[in-house]
């Protein structure tokens, strides 16, 4: 199953390494474009100009990581498409271009199901998402979860518990299952 990840999925760190996380197992394969990372980069802006470039340094080792994750698109696709909020289609576009099953977003209501089902999409939250393949791959996902909790220990040379982190990552049905 392909899977574009909406930049809003992928600039909350925790919610990113649990994702990439779930598809460096095979769960999925993740697509992304070159201007959905740049919106994750210019985003972290707000936090200052050290996260700008850690996340700049993030999606260099992810191209390299996922070679085939980025997609483009001509043009002509963009323009035949609608969305409620025309600053999301081009998200659209590269669902289509990368033949995407699905989008994963927390942004709902700018993906109607309805306009997503006309292009062959789904959209689910990622904890949503998240939650089925640990429905599907109870252990796989507890080793991906180890995995980002000692990270997250390492990085933030924080004490943090699996539920805590994971609802705190805005995961929080994922968080009852592995807590």
């Amino acid at each position: 199953m392909k899977v574009l990840l909406d930049a809003c999925v992928i600039f909350p760190t925790v919610m990113r390494e649990m994702l990439l996380g779930a598809a460096g197992q095979g769960a999925f394969t993740p697509l992304w474009s070159a201007r959905i990372l740049e919106e994750w980069a210019r985003s972290t802006r707000k936090i200052g100009p050290e996260a700008e470039a850690q996340a700049r340094g993030e999606i260099a080792m992810m191209a390299v990581d996922w070679p085939g994750a980025e997609v483009a698109w001509p043009p002509s696709l963009e323009a035949r498409l609608w969305l409620p909020d025309g600053n999301d289609v081009h998200v659209l576009a590269a669902a289509i271009a990368g033949s995407a099953d699905m989008i994963c977003t927390l942004n709902a209501k700018d993906f109607p199901r309805q306009i997503l089902a006309e292009e062959g999409l789904s959209r689910l939250d990622p904890d949503g998402f998240l939650h089925g393949i640990w429905q599907a791959q109870p252990d796989m996902m507890a080793h991906v979860a180890d995995q980002v909790l000692a990270k997250a220990r390492r990085l933030s040379e924080h004490d943090w518990q699996m539920r805590p982190l994971l609802k705190k990552a805005r995961l929080p049905r994922l968080a009852k299952a592995l807590g």
